[in-house]
């Protein structure tokens, strides 16, 4: 530095007026001496070192020998001198400026010094204090803090005491919903060791209230609760599983069903087999079902579907609540947000298809579960009114069924259809034995009904006034008042069960269908039911109602006791009250038919299989009817149509199908032979206690009127159930029902005519009257103003006709329709008679043809006042008859051609009486009508014998 200054000064440069001996490292600038070279020289020489020094050295010192280092050097020097005098205002001026920071620095130290001197002063005399004050208050505070998180961790250590008492509460939303907050809480404090302890043992009551949950969930399977649902639904729906819900919620209602059918069945399995042993829990439901005993098999099929009616109603009501908060979510969405509304509606759909998929595979169990109850047990050994009870219950069930998910219950109806086939089959059999007893056992006398007798006043027949099974509590009928059909669901949803059995379900009702006295007082009648009401006369055996030996069962409502009463009562003028006439036995095939019917509409797919054999019963009964009463082959050989077409199809068809002919079993039948047999009944016998041959009872008139006029008031009552068979009957399957009713059920009155000819042909002495006829002198000269005495005859026969008719009339009223062809039939058969006497004649003058119509005259004017008859029965037969005789020989040709109703010996007669006529004229005659004409007078032999 001072030689730099002093060099400024040799230059005339003014130094600065600072000290400048920072510069004094300008020195080591000058050039080395002679001992420093010496110096370096005697340093060990480095090759490598040195070359790097010489070629250091700029190139212009070896550029030549004469180079001046000397001058070179000065002139360097004067370089280096004018650059600094060059500089040297801007040096100055930068040595001012560091000499003016240097004193800047200078004063900031001493600052420096004061202020640490003064906050020495201040620390020890005030903030030293006042931050201690602000340190405690802070750690206060996060001590508070501390202190609250230790009380939040404290209740959540003490979480569990109350999550157990809200579970126990089941209040599962608020459980979830605590649970959820202490777990959120729980995540703010996870810097704590404690809290992860805790956080895994949240976790824990979480899973077990879920499992809680899911238990609560599986007892709306069997009793449904609208709060208990709603709180478990609300749970679900924070724990955000409503779908996992409803999943769990349909296997939660299978589990129910097979748990319920079981514990039913097992029940009453271990009640009737009187031991505790667990065999029976370890079976199959299948195998467990074969164990019920026939006694409490009902009482079981009621309990079994009670017990399943009270599952499918609560998923009934499960649907309504889904259905009725889904509405009500849809109108909150509306109103407010819509944030979530997509995820909602997309778990509602979800929900909404699972529960209406949910309705079949329930029922679907429902049906395998009661199927497989149904064929443990073989129906066929029970009695009618147990297995219609049985059908009744199934019957019910279908149609809940059929309400709950539109389904036709085909595995039911299958099942249910093949133990009834075989059940009815069998029955029906047994029931047609029945019947052949009771005809072969009636006497034929009337059953005293109500003039105002309905088949609906019949116990079995009741179900027909009904909306409802009888086997059901009548208690919980709906009042009809609205045209809405309520369905059991809804009469049932909040009390009640539609399986319910009522105490006295087998017990008949009481029926007011007999008739009283139609004379005496009611004191008068209690004393005449008394005179009778002693059993002493009675056998035993006839107070005692029959029972089937193979079933135990009785299988028509008989009237024993009562019925004996009431024919001896019929002594008394039962013929005043116009009231149906019917038997004991009519009674009892109506009955029957009520019993059909039952079943039929209980299980209307076999309505087929029973209307088939509910013509069966009619049938057979018309058939011995026809048997007891009308069975005359004769009476085809008059030619007077008194059996029709249909009427002899109809009694060929029914012998062919129904009747067993044969006295005993062919050993060498087939065996297709024997099953078709089986199929048959015997023809039935008249009872040895019905006298038709006595005249004074006109050849049991009587009974003949009672038997037929049962019939047809049987064959009525047909015809009023034709709407409620052709209702069930199958459409494919209604031309058998018209054909039944058209050539069966019609014909009934049309067996009146050859029952109750028979009755004509015996009741007047014919035979008697052609003898008498036969006496008269017919070839007279003059013509007579006197009748024969053969026509006072014949109307005395009448005149006792119709007083043995009133006779019988006082113990059966004879209905108009009979007593017309009563005397229809004798007025005819008369009328035949007085042809077939004056066919007989051998010698006749024109007076005494002129006699003939005298007497014919005189005999309709007597008869017109014995009968309301009009016209006369075959009046014009004998008059046309008479006139023949005038008529010409090509006017006789030709009559003859057109009146075919004469016999061979009638129109013989005719044609023989000119003896004009040629011979072979009355031949040809003879020849052609012969044809055609048949021979009235060997019917009324046979009749007589």
């Amino acid at each position: 530095m001072q030689k730099i200054k002093s060099l400024m000064t040799r230059q005339g440069l003014k130094s600065p007026p600072e000290n400048l001996s920072d510069l004094g490292a300008i020195e080591s600038l000058r050039v080395p001496g002679k001992e420093e070279f010496r110096e370096l020289r005697e340093q060990p020489s480095d090759p490598q070192a040195e070359q790097e020094l010489i070629n250091s050295i700029e190139q212009v010192y070896f550029s030549t020998d004469s180079f001046d280092i000397v001058k070179y050097e000065l002139e360097v020097s004067k370089k280096v001198a004018d650059l600094i005098l060059e500089k040297q205002p801007a040096y100055v001026k930068e040595l001012e400026r560091v000499t003016s920071l240097q004193t800047g620095l200078q004063l900031a130290a001493v600052i420096c010094t004061n202020g640490r001197r003064h906050l020495n002063i201040a620390k020890e005399g005030f903030t030293q204090a006042s931050l201690g004050l602000l340190a405690n208050q802070r750690k206060r505070q996060l001590l508070i803090g501390l202190l609250k998180s230790l009380r939040t961790i404290k209740t959540l250590q003490r979480t569990d005491v109350r999550l157990s008492e809200m579970l126990e509460e089941e209040d599962y939303p608020g459980a979830i919903q605590l649970c959820l907050e202490c777990q959120k809480a729980a995540s703010t404090f996870k810097h704590y060791s404690c809290i992860s302890e805790l956080n895994s043992k949240l976790q824990d009551t979480l899973e077990q209230i879920e499992e809680q949950l899911d238990v609560a969930l599986s007892k709306i399977c069997k009793n449904f609760d609208i709060n208990h649902y709603t709180k478990v639904q609300q749970a679900y729906r924070l724990l955000g599983k409503t779908q996992t819900a409803m999943d769990q919620l349909h296997m939660h209602f299978t589990q129910a069903i097979h748990n319920t059918v079981f514990q039913v069945v097992l029940g009453y399995v271990e009640l009737c087999s009187g031991n505790t042993d667990t065999k029976f829990q370890k079976l199959q439901y299948k195998d467990l079902c074969t164990h019920v005993t026939p006694d409490s098999y009902i009482p079981c099929l009621a309990d079994l579907c009670k017990a399943l009616w009270e599952v499918m109603l609560s998923y009934y009501r499960t649907m309504e609540w889904h259905e009725k908060h889904d509405n009500e979510d849809t109108t909150s969405a509306a109103e407010g947000s819509n944030m979530g509304t997509e995820e909602t509606n997309f778990d509602r759909g979800y929900i909404k298809k699972k529960l209406e998929h949910g309705l079949t595979r329930i029922w679907q169990d429902v049906q395998l579960k009661v199927k497989t109850y149904l064929l443990g047990t073989d129906l066929s050994i029970f009695k009618y009114d147990d297995f219609i009870f049985v059908l009744d219950i199934i019957s019910r069930l279908m149609q809940v069924g059929e309400e709950f998910c539109g389904s036709k219950s085909e595995v039911l109806q299958e099942s249910i259809r093949k133990q009834s086939v075989n059940y009815f089959k069998n029955y029906h059999r047994t029931r047609l034995d029945e019947l052949r007893m009771f005809l072969e056992n009636e006497t034929w006398e009337l059953c005293p009904v109500k003039s105002n007798f309905s088949i609906l006043q019949l116990h079995e027949f009741k179900f027909m006034e009904q909306s409802r099974s009888p086997s059901v509590s009548p208690s919980k009928q709906p009042a009809s008042t609205s045209s809405k059909t309520v369905t059991l669901f809804e009469q049932y949803c909040s009390d009640g069960n539609p399986f319910e059995i009522q105490a006295n379900h087998k017990d008949e009702e009481t029926e007011d269908v007999l008739a009283s006295n139609g004379y005496e007082s009611d004191e008068q009648e209690k004393s005449a039911y008394q005179e009778y009401d002693s059993d002493s006369d009675v056998p035993e055996e006839l107070k005692r109602d029959y029972v089937d030996e193979q079933t135990g069962d009785a299988p028509v409502k008989s009237v024993s006791r009562e019925t004996l009463k009431s024919r001896k009562k019929s002594d008394y003028s039962l013929n005043k009250v116009n009231a149906p006439i019917l038997t004991n036995t009519t009674l009892n095939v109506i009955r029957l038919v009520g019993k059909y019917m039952q079943m039929m509409n209980i299980l209307k797919p076999i309505a087929f299989d029973v209307i088939h054999f509910m013509s069966q019963l009619f049938d057979y009964y018309l058939y011995a009817i026809y048997t007891f009463f009308g069975r005359n082959d004769s009476l085809e050989s008059t030619g007077l149509g008194l059996s029709s077409s249909r009427l002899r199809t109809t009694l060929n068809r029914i012998q062919e199908s129904l009747i067993d002919m044969e006295v005993s079993a062919d050993p060498t039948a087939t065996l297709t032979a024997a099953e078709e047999r089986k199929e048959k009944v015997p023809s039935p016998h008249l009872s040895h206690l019905v006298v038709l041959t006595s005249g004074d009872t006109l050849y049991g008139l009587a009974e003949r009127v009672v038997a037929t006029e049962s019939l047809v008031f049987l064959a009525e009552q047909f015809e009023f159930l034709q709407p409620h068979l052709d209702a069930v009957m199958p459409a494919v399957k209604k031309p058998f029902l018209q054909q039944f009713y058209s050539q069966t059920v019609s014909t009934a009155s049309e067996l009146r005519k050859p029952i109750y000819w028979i009755v004509a042909g015996k009741a007047i002495d014919y035979e008697q009257m052609l003898l008498l006829m036969a006496n008269v002198k017919w070839d007279v000269k003059e013509i007579m103003s006197q009748h024969n005495i053969y026509v006072d005859a014949l109307l005395k026969e009448f005149e006792q006709f119709n007083r043995r008719l009133n006779e019988v009339s006082k113990r059966v009223r004879i209905p108009l329709p009979v007593s017309n062809i009563l005397w229809e039939h004798c007025i005819r058969l008369a009328n035949r008679t007085i042809v077939e006497g004056y066919a007989n004649v051998k010698k006749c003058s024109n007076e005494g043809r002129a006699l003939m119509q005298l007497d014919f005259q005189q005999f309709l004017m007597k008869l017109e006042k014995l009968t309301d008859i009009r016209p006369i029965p075959d009046k014009e037969f004998v008059e046309t008859y008479i006139k023949a005789y005038y008529l010409t020989e090509n006017d006789m040709e030709r009559w003859i051609k057109e009146h075919r109703e004469y016999s061979t010996k009638q129109l013989t007669n005719l044609v023989q009486e000119p003896s004009v006529w040629p011979q072979s004229r009355i031949i040809f005659w003879m020849k052609k009508s012969s044809l055609w004409l048949h021979n009235l007078h060997q019917t009324i032999i046979v009749l007589r014998k």
